[in-house]
This record gives C-alpha cells, structure tokens and sequence, in this order.
C-alpha cells in the first residue's frame, strides 16, 4: 500500500480532496479515461447479463471501468472489465478485503487493476465510509452507469452526487416494477437509458485486442484524428504504428486497425 504523491484532477468535484488517497496496483489506470458502473447488490439475471456486457463492451476500448467492489453489479462491472483494466474504490482500509465473499475478485484487481481508499491502514467499513466511498466512484468517471437501483439506495445517492458534478447519468431499461430507482431518473429526465450496448460503447472508440499498448498515442488514436492532427501530437511515431499494423491511414484519418 503506498500514499498517492499527484493531483487525481477528477477529484476535484469533490466536495471535500481527500487529505490522503491509498492505493494498491497499476497506479497509472488513473491516467487512462474512465467510465463509473454502479447498481443494487442484488441485480436480476437481466441485469447481471447486461452489466457484464457493458463493462466488457467499454473496456474493450480502452476505457477503465471504476466501481466500488461489493456484491453484485459492482463485482460484476469489475469482471466484465477484467481485473487489469478495473479501479475498485475501498469503503475501509486497503489492508482488509471486504466484503469477504469477493477476497478473491480483490486481491486480483490489486495484482491487476487498482484499488484505492481514502482510509487510514486500520480503519474498517461503516454506514458513512459508504458514502464518501459512493463520491469517489462517481467523480473518477466521465460518466455514471447505473444498471439496476431501488428508490432509497446507496446507487441513488451516487446520482446525486452525479447531478451535482454535472456528469452525465445512464441507465439500463426496465420493465415497470423493477429497479424502481432507475425508472425514477428516466421518469424526471435525470438519464438517459442504453438500448444498445455495442452502439453506446462506440461513442468511446472502437473495440481492439487486448494486447495492444494503451498509451496516449493509443487514446489519440481512438478518436480518429486527422493525420496533421497526429503528426503535431506524436511526429513519426504514427508511421511507425502503421508499418506495425496498429493503425492505417484513410481518407485523411488515422484509425486504429
């Protein structure tokens, strides 16, 4: 476990910095863009189905997904990511794994991923941890994923706190008389619902091999600059990543293959 020494400049919608962040794994997942994924520790088969493919489908494209590690739609974002392209945010001390029944899934995102807290090395989880907890998640992501939530839930006051930041809250679509929350933030037109998976990924690039290097370049890259763009940004750098196969040049825009 060792004490973040840089500005996370997403925490600063914040209420309040942390006067300490610990971490423990691939600290540098904090540079990379990043989507929240949050719901009810109690998901339907729908839900957990779609969480899964949500998470895999965005990370697919580079993009961290961050949650908050307790059971169900956390853990699930969490696997659907893989461990080593997932940030899972702490309510108690990086020293112990709760709860329990995901030890395992933790202990793989600090080999990983990453896992951070703003708690000191002996402190465990309580009631109020949760929410400052809930904060964390939501303010690292660009925008917050919420699958499935009941009315008064930790989930619903992570959309508060979305709300607040000014991020951009979506939802999976459900039938009427389940996940009471998210039809609520439909109903008030707070979000927005996913009615394609593949569609809403797009929007953050396109899918690529695990394998491939995401770096700058890489998240440049995503976009589809022009070929001037990327010059003045990387030089020979994209010739380079053309003649490895890792991009092609069309129409005046670079792509990656």
């Amino acid at each position: 476990m060792r004490v973040v020494d840089f500005d996370i400049p997403e925490l600063k919608s914040m209420k309040k910095y942390p006067d300490k962040l610990y971490v423990k794994g691939n600290i540098e997942l904090l540079k990379r863009p990043k989507i929240s994924i949050v719901g009810t520790r109690r998901p339907s088969a729908y839900t957990k189905r779609y969480t899964y493919e949500l998470a895999k489908s965005i990370s697919s494209r580079g993009v961290t997904i961050v949650s908050g590690a307790a059971m169900g739609v956390d853990a699930i974002a969490h696997q659907g990511a893989t461990t080593h392209n997932t940030i899972a945010v702490m309510a108690n001390s990086l020293n112990f794994r709760y709860p329990s029944v995901n030890k395992n899934l933790i202990e793989d995102i600090e080999k990983n991923g990453l896992t951070i807290s703003q708690f000191e090395s002996d402190f465990r989880a309580t009631a109020w941890s949760f929410v400052l907890r809930n904060e964390i998640v939501v303010s690292l992501g660009e925008s917050l994923i919420i699958t499935e939530a009941d009315e008064d839930s930790g989930s619903m006051r992570s959309a508060e706190y979305a709300i607040k930041m000014g991020k951009k809250i979506y939802v999976l679509p459900h039938q009427l008389g389940d996940s009471s929350g998210t039809n609520q933030l439909l109903r008030d037109g707070l979000a927005e619902p996913i009615y394609d998976i593949e569609r809403f990924a797009s929007q953050f690039g396109q899918a690529v091999e695990c394998d491939i290097p995401k770096d700058d370049f890489f998240y440049f890259c995503q976009k589809s600059p022009t070929l001037d763009e990327t010059i003045e940004n990387f030089g020979d750098r994209i010739y380079e990543a053309e003649l490895d196969g890792l991009v092609k040049i069309e129409n005046g825009l670079v792509k990656l293959v």
